[in-house]
């Protein structure tokens, strides 16, 4: 072989480990990127924390006790919002005990997000309504809200939840998928802005506006005056 044609071939085999590289790169590339990609998707959820089970009289959609009862409370809370979370674990159920089981208060949940990081979660919620299972649900969500705050795949874990909550997950993924209940969630808004409702807990107490996660004693003081006020009613 001449020494010209040594010096093309040489040249041509550089030309190939080049371009094999320069594939490989890619290749490797591609990988990575479809990693970060699907990575969310197959990452492990942390451990669901089970909530204790408790009771919710006269549960019906979103809403427990008689709807006869004499004083309504309609709640106003986004399930990302620490203070709501704080409320639901522990004044919530004084509150169903002493007011909601003896029939003396019907409440009413209005999931209302405040950030595109808590819709998919109102939905959710919505949709483990349509089963029977909103309250359940509820105290799921609420126990779970350090991995709501910091998952990278919102879908995912709230269907674990749902799984977790004995719910029909292929019903509930179907709910999701339709985005079932936007318009339910739209109206919720306009009913908060009708009262300056822009931040969560808030609360309608026979129509009247009580702000913020209180303690017990002063939600106990605002029901009792609202029930004083249904029996001496003004003339």
């Amino acid at each position: 072989m001449s020494k010209r044609a040594e010096i093309r071939e040489k040249r041509e085999r550089q030309r190939r480990q080049r371009q094999l590289i320069t594939i490989l790169i890619i290749f490797g590339a591609a990988l990575i990127l479809l990693a970060i990609i699907l990575w969310p998707q197959f990452a492990p959820l942390e451990d669901i924390v089970i909530p204790q089970t408790r009771s919710f009289p006269l549960a019906d959609g979103t809403a427990m006790g008689d709807p006869q009862s004499p004083v309504v409370i309609e709640e106003f809370s986004d399930f990302l919002c620490s203070y709501c979370g704080a409320f639901h674990r522990s004044t919530l159920g004084q509150i169903v005990e002493q007011y909601v089981a003896s029939g003396q208060v019907y409440f009413v949940f209005n999931p209302f997000p405040l950030g595109q990081e808590s819709l998919p979660i109102a939905h959710a919620s919505l949709c483990a309504s349509e089963q029977g299972n909103f309250w359940q649900y509820a105290d799921f969500l609420y126990a779970n809200q350090a991995s709501l705050y910091s998952t990278r795949n919102i879908d995912r874990l709230l269907e674990t939840i749902a799984e977790s909550a004995n719910l029909d997950v292929g019903r509930f993924q179907t709910c999701m998928r339709e985005n079932r209940y936007e318009g339910q969630i739209q109206d919720i808004y306009l009913n908060a802005a009708s009262y300056e409702i822009t931040s969560t807990p808030n609360f309608l107490i026979n129509g009247n506006l009580f702000r913020g996660a209180q303690p017990f004693s002063d939600f106990q003081a605002e029901i009792e005056a609202a029930l004083s006020e249904v029996a001496s009613p003004s003339p």
